[in-house]
């Protein structure tokens, strides 16, 4: 399926037919970062977010519903072997998401967890084979505390069948992505469906980044393909300045996106740790690019007229898929 035609099926659409569906699996972008071994195309950082930049100028809510599907995938590297077979034994058709709010609980009974709670926000709640959650630990009936006081928590993957979806979400844009709340209720599951998101059992390469770069990144790229895409539309209908100043800031979101990946390929090549600081450069980069392409496109809306006020028009979903994704909690400054 051609980029157009991909296009064409993702405008206005509450839901992701099943030929969309199909195109992902069969393209096998559930699983980006998954190990050859376990049926994953493997893509190193800057491969993967190459990626994720151009489906993301395709149509928001395919962009982002695939960057947290694969993120989730990305799990596989904090699982073992045995429950990587079990989870991935029809690796294409796999799909993991969920929340990463701490909000329920787990209780700890012998070598197996009962988990209840209720969680806001999972992409793809509808596409998705499996949930994962983040839930304190009791045991019992005391919640469990970390040496430096903290709570305990653990992250777990339950199968869909043990969720129940609850249809909340109304956002004005990224309509397929689903991201609906959902509900677990006195489910009991293995200690090999737990693991730590920042303890990594997995050799490649993308295993080694920590966890926030990885997220910054690829959420960060889909800001910068949205914008792209708003760009291509924008232009049909407008001359003015600001389409420079928006043209601008991409090419500047590009080149530093790109070349932190870069720079953090050769670091981890090197076997050396990524430092605190670069951590929260990156963090910092990212934030001030969204803010920067956000007041861009604020800038350019009042010169586009009335269609891009239509729903009917593809510029107003390009519109509202972005102002929806700044809402991402990873971005906001309040």
């Amino acid at each position: 399926m051609n980029t157009q035609k991909l296009r064409e099926k993702c405008f206005g659409i509450e839901e992701f037919t099943a030929d969309i569906l199909n195109w992902i699996q069969s393209e096998n972008l559930w699983n980006i970062w998954v190990p050859k071994t376990y049926g994953g195309l493997e893509m190193n950082l800057s491969e993967g977010l190459q990626m994720l930049r151009e489906v993301s100028k395709i149509d928001g809510s395919l962009g982002w519903t695939i960057t947290l599907c694969s993120g989730a995938n990305y799990f596989v590297g904090n699982l073992k072997e045995g429950t990587i077979k079990k989870i991935f034994n029809n690796p294409k058709a796999t799909c993991l998401g969920g929340s990463g709010a701490i909000k329920g609980t787990a209780e700890k009974v012998g070598e197996k967890y009962r988990i209840s709670g209720d969680w806001n926000y999972a992409t793809g709640s509808h596409y998705l084979s499996h949930f994962t959650l983040n839930a304190s630990i009791i045991e019992n009936g005391v919640p469990l505390k970390n040496e430096d006081g903290s709570e305990k928590f653990l992250s777990f993957i339950l199968p869909k069948d043990k969720i129940t979806i609850i249809s909340d979400w109304r956002a004005m844009g990224l309509k397929a992505t689903l991201t609906n709340s959902f509900k677990v209720h006195d489910v009991l599951v293995g200690e090999e469906y737990s693991f730590e998101y920042d303890r990594f059992h997995q050799p490649q390469a993308i295993f080694q980044l920590p966890f926030r770069v990885f997220a910054d990144l690829t959420l960060w790229v889909n800001y910068i393909g949205m914008a792209h895409h708003f760009h291509k539309e924008a232009k049909n209908l407008t001359k003015c300045n600001y389409l420079d100043m928006l043209m601008h800031e991409l090419k500047i979101a590009d080149k530093m996106l790109f070349n932190y990946a870069e720079e953090l390929e050769a670091v981890i090549s090197k076997k050396k740790p990524i430092g605190g600081n670069k951590i929260e450069e990156i963090h910092k980069s990212a934030s001030n690019s969204v803010r920067n392409l956000s007041e861009a496109i604020i800038k350019i809306y009042p010169a586009l007229g009335m269609r891009a006020c239509s729903e009917n028009q593809e510029l107003n979903q390009v519109f509202r898929d972005y102002f929806t994704a700044t809402q991402h909690h990873n971005f906001v400054n309040r």
